[in-house]
């Protein structure tokens, strides 16, 4: 750890309050449930620990209830700083400041990553352990990330209450909300998100649980907004790639029975159009049992 690092953080330790108490919010625990697995997947690529990730997401957007994750879908408070996308206002510091605005959910956890991992206020960060989510609580207060100054106790607070430490172990566990598992478990593939459908399950249902619009789902997955659902349909939350991931490139599908072009572009999350042209297939020919079929 660096010697300036070291002295910030003793700073921090100093001249903050002890931890207070804090009550079990089941708004809390059901954002957590939901958004569980998102972190540890940005923790496995970025090195952020999961338990860092949640604590803030949860605490920036009022467990997914503020005017920036219900508007722009910001779960992070990140504002604009150079941003060429999308954007909304909202009084903060300054009045009418600028925030960052995204498609989804899965967006902003996304950027909130590379956010960290690419500036260099917050570089020295990296050379903690994943699992000091103390240490990470500390340096993100010393470091600028909020001017209230108790973020880190509050950050603590939320992770030690709701043991989000253990998600930084890289294990989803198995936590409920009201005794119940979530609807949908969120699943990472292809560089991107998608989720199983259960019996009963509209785009609007699920845009719905993720925070995400159903127009959009429906148009990320190529069908029509009131399309029925099957169980066990895939359903992405952000845009189809072009090809299947790069281990795919010596292993083509083998048609079974039940399959069409459109299946087959669901479950490795390729756009329909290029799962043709990579087959030079013109979208009337009818695949066959045994057709062998290249996604990458």
């Amino acid at each position: 750890m660096k010697k300036e690092l070291l002295t910030s953080l003793l700073i921090c330790l100093i001249s903050l309050p002890m931890s207070g108490q804090m009550k079990w919010s089941q708004q809390y625990q059901q954002y957590f449930d939901q958004y569980k697995d998102l972190a540890i997947q940005q923790m496995k690529r970025y090195h952020i620990p999961a338990s860092i990730t949640l604590a803030q997401g949860v605490l920036e957007s009022g467990a997914g209830r503020s005017t920036l994750a219900t508007r722009g879908n910001n779960h992070f408070g990140i504002k604009c700083h150079g941003w060429t996308g999308r954007a909304i206002y909202q009084d903060d510091d300054e009045r009418n400041e600028c925030f960052r605005a995204y498609d989804n959910v899965y967006d902003s956890y996304e950027d909130h990553s590379k956010f960290l991992t690419t500036s260099n206020r917050y570089s020295s960060l990296f050379q903690l352990r994943q699992t000091d989510y103390k240490g990470w609580a500390y340096g993100l207060k010393s470091c600028g990330y909020a001017t209230n100054p108790r973020y880190a106790i509050q950050l603590i607070d939320i992770i030690q209450l709701y043991k989000l430490y253990e998600y930084d172990e890289g294990k989803s566990g198995g936590k409920t909300v009201g005794g119940q598992m979530p609807s949908h478990r969120v699943y990472e593939f292809n560089q991107n998100y998608y989720v199983m459908a259960n019996a009963g399950d509209t785009y609007r249902t699920i845009g719905d649980e993720m925070g995400v619009s159903y127009k959009k789902l429906a148009k990320y997955n190529e069908n029509e907004r009131d399309a029925r659902l099957e169980e066990g349909d895939f359903v992405w939350l952000q845009k189809k790639r072009r090809n299947a991931p790069k281990e795919y490139k010596n292993r083509p599908h083998t048609v079974v029975g039940g399959e069409s072009m459109y299946t087959i572009s669901q479950r490795y999350g390729i756009r329909l159009k290029y799962l043709y042209k990579m087959n030079e297939l013109t979208p009337d020919y009818q695949i066959k049992v045994g057709d062998v079929l290249r996604i990458r």
